[in-house]
């Protein structure tokens, strides 16, 4: 089929099928799943060239405009009143929920351990584009304002991600070099943070300078153009030093919005309707490449490693909001709000079997499973918890909750 058909079809077909499935009160992305689906099964005998070429750049950018908006979301000040339990947040859910499923996957399905442990760390992360907006709503409502635990889940799922995708990139190195194992490549993961965030910090402060200079002289569709391109590059050269250059991403975010508030609201609003876009061209993508036959072999035993992962997920967040001033029902709440997969999963799905990694197609079913099964549970949670477990306050009624 033509390129150009292609892209029509997973545009026009991803937003009708997220907003049915919107209107049935499921996730619009399991409607862009299911439309992907249908495309690569019914209608694609293979993809365009030119498809082939650029889904590596659609996903990483998708990946790019979350992360940027979670970034432009949170405030230092709000930062270090929930600083401890989203630290905690960040690290605990994701790495015991990780090492569960490392096992689990290397029990259950026989993968090597360096397999295993790319495929959990792709499957442990949270997905932001469910999080991210929905904590955002919440926050600008009131919801859970008190002890920030909105503003908490939005930073610590953030954070989450990036810990997945750096630890996936390590497993995913050590599984395609040759003579490479797993322990060769562990120890980069702190060097991969430090020389992720440096240069997010450095850029964040010349772009906030130069946006304050040039304020009234550039538009916003400018801005946002000038901030994306500076992303990309920013990835680029994250894949060059191993790094984690998405965490660089999120942190460059969190410094516009520090020193360039005016213009960080106006980059955040033009990434809100980027993202229309993005969203559906990311979760169509995955559902085209799924091999539904062996979605449907792998669904017992894959079924099995998703439920095992969720209840490591859970058990992880309730022990990192323990020491926090949450209460019970907050807490409750964040358990639900860490569950849905999507984005990461997406994102990253499918790169194992590009790579020829040994139980690609299986890995990719799990990726889109563990989004089938986490994303309505996850979303349902949100919805029905953020109004019937979180308290409402505004802003001149806040009081310092969070120790």
């Amino acid at each position: 089929m033509d390129f150009n058909v292609t892209i029509v079809l997973i545009l026009l077909g991803g937003w009708f099928f997220g907003r049915l499935f919107g209107k049935l009160r499921l996730p619009a992305v399991l409607g862009m799943l299911f439309c992907g689906a249908l495309i690569g099964y019914l209608i694609l005998e293979e993809w365009p060239a030119g498809l082939i070429e650029i889904e590596p750049f659609l996903k990483t950018f998708a990946l790019i405009v979350i992360l940027l908006r979670a970034g432009l979301g949170i405030r230092r000040s709000t930062l270090n009143r929930v600083g401890g339990v989203a630290f905690r947040l960040a690290v605990i859910p994701c790495l015991l929920e990780g090492v569960t499923l490392m096992i689990a996957i290397h029990l259950l399905l026989g993968f090597s351990w360096t397999v295993a442990g790319l495929t959990a760390f792709m499957l442990s992360a949270v997905s932001p584009a469910v999080v991210v907006p929905a904590m955002l709503h919440l926050n600008q409502r009131g919801y859970g304002r008190r002890n920030e635990v909105p503003t908490a889940i939005l930073a610590g799922a953030s954070v989450d991600d990036v810990l997945a995708i750096t630890l996936f990139s390590l497993f995913l190195r050590a599984a395609v070099i040759d003579g490479s194992t797993w322990t060769d490549t562990l120890w980069m993961g702190p060097l991969a943070v430090v020389l992720g965030i440096l240069p997010g910090i450095a850029v964040g402060y010349l772009l906030a300078a130069w946006y304050r200079k040039r304020h009234r002289d550039v538009r916003a569709t400018e801005k946002v153009l000038i901030l994306l391109m500076v992303s990309v590059l920013l990835v680029q050269a994250g894949d060059w030093l191993h790094s984690a250059a998405l965490l660089g991403i999120m942190t460059m975010g969190f410094i516009l919005l520090e020193r360039a508030e005016h213009v960080a609201h106006e980059l955040a609003s033009k990434l809100a309707k980027i993202w229309v876009f993005a969203e559906i061209i990311l979760f169509v993508l995955i559902g085209m490449a799924v091999d539904l036959e062996v979605a449907w072999r792998a669904g017992p035993t894959a079924l099995l490693v998703i439920v095992i992962g969720m209840a490591a997920r859970s058990a992880g967040v309730w022990i990192a909001t323990s020491r926090s001033a949450f209460s019970p029902n907050e807490r409750v709440f964040c358990i639900f709000a860490y569950l849905p997969k999507a984005t990461v999963q997406a994102a990253l799905g499918s790169v194992p079997l590009a790579l020829g990694v040994p139980g690609g197609e299986i890995i990719l079913a799990l990726a889109v499973l563990a989004i089938a099964v986490t994303a309505p549970l996850g979303l349902i949670g949100i919805r029905l918890g953020g109004h019937r477990l979180l308290n409402v306050e505004f802003e001149n009624d806040r009081n310092d909750g969070l120790e």
